[in-house]
């Protein structure tokens, strides 16, 4: 078992899903804080229906999701109980610019940041910093349209300004987008996108991706600039997609949809779009708005390294009747049908550790630069006992199948592997759903899907288990 020394096991999690807080401290609106539960989410966030402010017919998560803004020394003491090497979060770009452009950063914000990264190297845990997950302040969706817009690059990089000033001596590893390719699944929720009748929503997502892609190779730059020694990353939902049958065309329907997933990290990792997207966008008329200026950026500013998150696997098909009977209902943003050789979690999301090995060597086959696994865990319904204690013994299964396959990936394959932050180690809100009964936590929060409970933190068996993983660097998986 070759783990090495300094990796950086830990945990992750977004502000828009945990902090709340959200008309606190100057925070001005941003996407998620609109972005309602209910029947009426899923529309929100694929930018089909529009909400650019509250209203009282709907409630909204995020607003106190479980309030680590007022917590969070609490939490990162727990973090550092289980023996964190590495925390990642994510800044809420509206607490830093309320109007995602300000000239002038809100002290209060920045104070507040500067406070949780004084809390984390207390402890010895290094921030792994997301500087955009899932926030485009709607100040500038209504100003610029988000993402449509060629402007956004300055106001992102003008927040990127901001935040590398301030926290250059406390922050080494930094993300430029979380899950950069759910722009083309949820374009609301992952760039602020609306679309108007008479656009055509390919080309306006695909347009807007190209203006996240320059703003990243930008503040790959900056950061460099501003911050020497500091390593910034990419980051994608991963998963390998697996052909149905071993059909021709299922195989090459496969390789599509991995393609399709990889677009952002090949221009990201690579400096340029790969020729298999070019000619797709030009047969279907899009135009991208990339300038001779546009390339020469993606060029300069490649990533230092690929972090992604993983769930699990997906399965593709072109069998008409095996799509009719297999489409698999669980994860609605990817579209795939059942793997029959896989268990499901309790939303209906494949199990798939050895998924993971084969998504890491994919991913190192293709860019040769070190990975980061910053997003893996179970979403579950997690029971309380009388006694206060939470039997999570599911939870500890899945962590562990899925992170003795990380170890083969290293031992085995020579994978280079910079850390684990497992997604939610205490519970949060749903970034899918809304809900908080679909439990990630080591930690659990008292907090019902109706906003009710204490917001009491408790500790869960999984809790301990993850603390004797992290204390023997993985050697001890409590098999």
């Amino acid at each position: 078992m070759a783990l090495p020394e300094n990796f950086l096991w830990g945990g992750a999690t977004a502000a828009n899903q945990c902090e709340g807080a959200y008309n606190e401290g100057g925070r001005g609106l941003s996407t998620v804080d609109v972005i309602p539960y209910g029947p009426d989410r899923f529309p929100v966030m694929r930018g089909e229906m529009k909400m650019l402010d509250c209203d009282a017919a709907h409630s909204y998560p995020a607003h106190q999701a479980i309030d680590m803004y007022h917590h969070y020394k609490e939490d990162i003491k727990l973090f550092a109980e289980m023996g964190f090497k590495c925390y990642r979060l994510s800044i809420a770009w509206t607490r830093i610019l309320p109007n995602g452009d300000d000239d002038t950063p809100n002290e209060e914000g920045l104070a507040f940041y500067d406070s949780l990264f004084d809390e984390c190297r207390k402890y010895g845990i290094e921030p792994l910093v997301t500087i955009c997950h899932f926030d485009t302040p709607i100040a500038l969706i209504k100003k610029y349209g988000g993402w449509k817009d060629r402007r956004m690059i300055d106001a992102y990089l003008k927040y990127c300004a901001a935040i590398f000033a301030r926290y250059k001596g406390k922050v080494k590893y930094w993300l430029t987008f979380n899950e950069i390719n759910m722009l083309l699944h949820l374009p609301f929720m992952g760039a602020g996108i609306l679309f108007e009748p008479g656009e055509d929503p390919a080309e306006v997502k695909y347009r807007a991706a190209h203006y996240e892609i320059v703003a990243s190779a930008k503040a790959v730059r900056l950061a460099h600039e501003m911050m020497p020694g500091a390593m910034v990353g990419c980051m994608l939902a991963a998963g390998q997609f697996y052909p149905r049958t071993c059909s021709p065309a299922d195989v090459w329907a496969a390789l599509e949809a991995d393609r399709d997933n990889y677009f952002f990290i090949d221009a990201q990792a690579r400096g340029a779009y790969p020729v298999w997207a070019k000619k797709r966008m030009e047969k279907a008329g899009i135009r991208l708005d990339c300038t001779p200026e546009d390339e020469a950026d993606m060029q300069a500013g490649t990533v230092d390294f690929i972090s992604f998150s993983y769930y699990s696997s997906r399965c593709v098909t072109t069998d008409k009747e095996l799509l009719a009977k297999e489409s698999a209902a669980g994860n609605a943003v990817f579209e795939s049908v059942r793997n029959p050789y896989l268990k499901t979690s309790d939303w209906g999301w494949a199990i798939d550790p050895e998924g993971l090995r084969t998504t890491m060597n994919s991913l190192y086959d293709r860019y040769q630069k070190p990975l980061f696994i910053v997003e893996n865990g179970l979403g579950a319904n997690d029971a309380v006992e009388p006694d206060g204690s939470i039997h999570d013994g599911y939870r500890i299964e899945y962590m562990r199948a899925h992170i003795r396959e990380l170890i083969k990936a290293v031992d085995e394959d020579g994978l280079p592997v910079l850390g684990y932050t497992m997604w939610g180690p205490i519970d949060l809100v749903s970034a899918s759903t809304g809900e908080m009964k679909k439990r990630y936590g080591f930690i659990y929060v008292d907090k019902d899907n109706a906003g009710n409970g204490t917001l009491a933190r408790s500790r869960k068996d999984s809790f301990y288990w993850y603390k004797q993983v992290i204390a023997t660097n993985g050697a001890d998986l409590g098999d």
